[in-house]
């Protein structure tokens, strides 16, 4: 939004985010498959993703050094049936919203997302950076290199929906739900 002065000022001000907005679809777009094909995969039985599927995740955990992703301690399995349970079905709906763009009522909704998610990550994020990693099955990050690495993939999975909190809550034009009218 503009912050000028004058009517157009106004008008911008009070306008829906669109950047932001069509940053925000293409988050919960991209989500769709991401939480489908990859990240629900520790909680299923082995066999029903197709070998291309395992083998991608099983290099992602290699090559970034997560082994979260293979074995999820419980706690961060219990994130994850969050995402499969809780956001896997708002993600169509958030980004239908935000792909329309200008839908107040996706507010509440996009709060409680936020705030959930980025709770989730500040736990993930301090696990990555002060856990020690040595005595897991599979390779874990080892040196602060590999740690920011591998906090590097996570990291926009809290900058987004902060940006996502912070636009629900600033924004003049998510900030003031119309009231409806009595008949």
């Amino acid at each position: 939004g503009g912050s000028g002065a004058g009517p157009r000022g106004a008008a911008m001000a009070a306008a829906a985010p669109r950047w932001r907005e069509r940053l925000f679809a293409l988050y919960f777009l991209s989500h769709i498959p991401i939480t489908a094909l990859i990240d629900l995969q520790p909680l299923l039985p082995a066999g029903i993703f197709p070998r291309a599927l395992t083998d991608l995740l099983q290099q992602y955990a290699t090559s970034f050094r997560d082994p979260m992703m293979l074995q999820p301690p419980e706690w961060f399995k219990a994130f994850i049936y969050c995402e499969a349970f809780l956001q896997l079905p708002f993600f169509p709906i958030a980004a239908y919203a935000f792909l329309k763009g200008g839908c107040r009522w996706i507010r509440t909704p996009a709060i409680i997302y936020s705030t959930h998610v980025a709770t989730t990550l500040f736990a993930i994020l301090a696990h990555i950076l002060f856990h020690d990693f040595s005595k897991s099955e599979h390779v874990g990050p080892q040196t602060l290199r590999e740690r920011l690495v591998l906090l590097s993939i996570y990291l926009p999975y809290l900058l987004i929906p902060l940006l996502i909190l912070f636009t629900m809550l600033c924004n003049p034009h998510y900030k003031h739900v119309e009231k409806r009218k009595r008949k």
